[in-house]
C-alpha cells in the first residue's frame, strides 16, 4: 500500500510538471520582467584572452556557473550522477529513457522533470553527493579561461539553475566562492519530494547584501548568451556596471582547468562511475551492465577455482591486464632462500599502496605464490570470494604486531598501511607498525586503471568492491617491487633509538616516500579517519560480525 502511494504521487507530481501550464507563464513573465531588469546593461562580448587588459579586477564578480564557468552547458550528466548514485540502476534507467523528451520540451521544464526523477524519495539526511561525489565532475568541467577571471573577485557570486544542494560544495570548498544563488528542494518529513522552491525575488536579496556591504559598488558579471530564458534569476546582473557574453561556441576552444591549478587539492570522492555519463556514455553503460555483471562472476570463478599458472592466462583472455615490473636487485638472492629457512623460518613482508581491496591478490598473481593478507576492515561476501588467506587486524598495536609475528612464520605476508584506499595520486599516512615485525620489507608499489567503474566505495556496500572492479571491460594493474628496505628489527639503527618511536615513523615514512617516487604520487598527512569523515560522515568503523 504504501509503496502505491508513493507511485501514485511520484506521477501526479510529473503530471503537473509535464503537462502543466508552467511554459505559458514563463513566456507571459518573460515579456514582462526581462526588459525591465536589464534594459540599462552594458553588453561586452567575453574577451578571447583572459589577460585582456580592457577586463579589469572587480571588486565583486557575479557569474553564471553553466553558461560561463563549466564548458559543457548540459544538465544531463550531473543529474545521471544522482540518479545512479543515489537512486540505483533503476533509476538512472528511467532519467535516460526520458532524455529525448527533456530535449524536446524548454530548460526549465526540462530541468524539473529531471529534478523529480533523481530527488524524489531520496533521503536528505544520507544526500551527500554534493560534498563526495559531483565535485571531481565539475572540477574537470571547468574552463581555465573563466577560472582565472573568476579567481580576480575580491567577493565573488555564483548563479546557477542547479539544486544547491548540488553545487553549493564544489563552489564554496573548491573554488572559494563567496555566495551562492540557487533552488533549494522541497522537504517532507526528511526526504525530497523532487520538487524546487518557488524562485525568489534576487532583487531584495541583492539589496540586502549590498546595505551590508558584502559586496562594493564596482561588480561585474560573466554570463551565457542565453540568460534572458531566466530573467527573475538573472536580476541580479542588473547591478552589474558591465556584463560580459560568453558564447557557447568560443568555450569548446577553451582549455580544462589542470589539476595543478586547483584550489583545494581533490584527494577524496566517492561513487561508483568512473566515466562522465553524457547520454552517449549512459547508454554504453546500461547495454554493458549484464554482460559486465556475468564477465566478472566469471573473472571471479576462475581466481578461486584454478591454479595460478592456469587461472593468469585465462584472465588476460577475458580482459584483465597486469603488468609486473621487478628491481633491479633480487629480492632472495641464489641460495640464500634455503640457508634463511635453516636460521630463521621467516616469510617476507611486502607493504605496498591501497588503490583498491584486490591489491593483495593481483601481487599474489604476480609472484605467482600464495601471500596472507593482512586487512583492517573486509566484508564477509570479499572473504569468501578471495583466493589468498585473509586475516583481519584489530588496530590494537600490541595484538596486531602477535598476529603478524605468527603469520610470518607461516609464510609471506602483504600489508596495506595506509588502512583504506585513495583513488587519486596521492599517499595517505603510513601506520609504523609493519616496520618493527622484520628484519626486511619489500615496499610494493601499486596502481590501477578503469574505464567505467570505481572498484571502491566509502558510503556504498563494501562487498561489492571486486564485483564493480571486474565488471570493468579492462581494467588495468601495474605492479612494481622496489628493493627491499630494512626493518627495526635488523639491527641497523642507533641503539638509542631502536625502541624509539621517531625510528618507526622514520621507515615508515622512507617506506611512503619510495612508493611515492615510484607511482609519481604526492604524499600527505591524511588518515582514514579524514577519508570517511569527508566523504561518508563518519570515522569508517565498520562491524566485522
Amino acid at each position: 500500500m504504501g509503496k502505491a502511494f508513493l507511485f501514485e504521487t511520484f506521477f501526479f507530481f510529473f503530471y503537473r510538471i509535464l503537462f502543466g501550464k508552467l511554459k505559458s507563464l514563463r513566456k507571459t513573465f518573460s515579456n514582462s520582467h526581462a526588459g525591465a531588469a536589464t534594459s540599462h546593461l552594458k553588453y561586452q562580448k567575453y574577451p578571447s584572452s583572459v589577460h585582456r587588459s580592457d577586463l579589469s579586477d572587480p571588486h565583486t564578480l557575479i557569474f553564471n556557473v553553466e553558461g560561463a564557468l563549466l564548458k559543457s552547458s548540459s544538465f544531463f550528466p550531473y543529474f545521471m550522477l544522482v540518479a545512479f548514485e543515489a537512486g540505483g540502476l533503476l533509476r538512472s534507467f528511467i532519467l535516460f529513457l526520458l532524455y529525448p523528451l527533456i530535449c524536446l520540451v524548454d530548460q526549465e521544464t526540462g530541468l524539473k522533470i529531471m529534478v523529480m526523477v533523481c530527488f524524489f524519495g531520496i533521503k536528505k539526511e544520507s544526500f551527500r553527493l554534493g560534498s563526495a561525489v559531483l565535485p571531481k565532475f565539475f572540477l574537470e568541467d571547468v574552463c581555465l579561461e573563466a577560472f582565472e577571471i573568476v579567481q580576480r573577485g575580491t567577493k565573488k557570486v555564483a548563479v546557477t539553475n542547479f539544486p544547491v544542494v548540488m553545487v553549493e560544495s564544489f563552489l564554496r570548498d573548491y573554488l572559494q566562492i563567496d555566495f551562492v544563488v540557487g533552488r533549494e528542494l522541497k522537504v517532507f518529513r526528511g526526504y525530497f519530494l523532487g520538487l524546487m522552491e518557488e524562485r525568489k525575488k534576487v532583487t531584495p536579496f541583492m539589496e540586502e547584501i549590498i546595505a551590508e556591504k558584502k559586496l562594493g559598488s564596482d561588480i561585474i558579471g560573466i554570463t551565457s548568451s542565453s540568460f534572458n530564458k531566466f530573467p527573475d534569476r538573472y536580476q541580479l546582473f542588473s547591478y552589474c556596471k558591465e556584463v560580459y557574453l560568453v558564447n557557447n561556441t568560443d568555450k569548446r576552444s577553451w582549455q580544462n582547468l589542470p589539476r595543478e591549478k586547483y584550489p583545494k587539492p581533490l584527494i577524496f570522492h566517492d561513487g561508483r562511475l568512473a566515466l562522465r555519463p553524457t547520454p552517449l556514455e549512459t547508454l554504453v553503460m546500461l547495454m554493458w551492465v549484464p554482460f559486465g555483471f556475468t564477465l566478472a562472476v566469471l573473472r571471479i570463478f576462475i581466481a578461486v577455482s584454478l591454479p595460478y599458472g592456469m587461472s593468469s592466462p585465462l584472465l588476460a583472455f577475458t580482459g584483465l591486464r597486469l603488468t609486473v615490473t621487478k628491481p633491479k636487485t633480487k629480492i632472495i638472492e641464489e641460495g640464500e632462500k634455503d640457508e634463511k629457512k635453516k636460521k630463521k623460518p621467516k616469510g617476507l613482508l611486502y607493504v605496498c599502496n591501497h588503490r583498491t581491496l584486490l591489491d593483495p591478490l593481483y601481487l599474489a598473481f604476480a609472484l605467482k605464490t600464495n601471500l596472507i593478507a593482512l586487512t583492517y576492515s573486509l566484508s564477509r561476501m570479499s572473504e569468501i570470494i578471495s583466493p589468498i588467506k585473509t586475516v583481519r587486524l584489530t588496530r590494537n598495536r600490541d595484538k596486531d604486531a602477535n598476529t603478524m609475528e605468527r603469520l610470518l612464520s607461516q609464510g609471506d605476508l602483504v600489508i596495506c598501511p595506509e588502512g583504506t584506499t585513495c583513488r587519486e595520486p596521492y599517499l595517505l599516512r603510513f601506520s609504523p607498525l609493519f616496520s618493527e615485525i622484520t628484519e626486511e620489507i619489500v615496499p610494493v608499489a601499486v596502481n590501477t586503471h578503469v574505464s567505467m567503474f570505481h572498484g571502491t566505495t566509502a558510503g556504498g556496500l563494501k562487498c561489492l568492491d571486486p564485483i564493480f572492479f571486474l565488471m570493468n571491460p579492462a581494467p588495468i594493474y601495474t605492479v612494481q617491487l622496489l628493493d627491499k628496505v630494512l626493518g627495526l628489527s635488523s639491527g641497523c639503527y642507533d641503539g638509542n633509538n631502536n625502541n624509539d618511536s621517531s625510528s618507526r615513523f622514520e621507515v615508515a615514512n622512507y617506506v611512503q616516500s619510495e612508493l611515492g617516487k615510484a607511482l609519481g604520487f604526492e604524499r600527505t598527512k591524511l588518515t582514514r579517519r579524514d577519508k570517511y569523515l569527508i566523504l561518508a560522515g563518519n570515522e569508517g568503523i565498520t562491524c566485522t560480525k
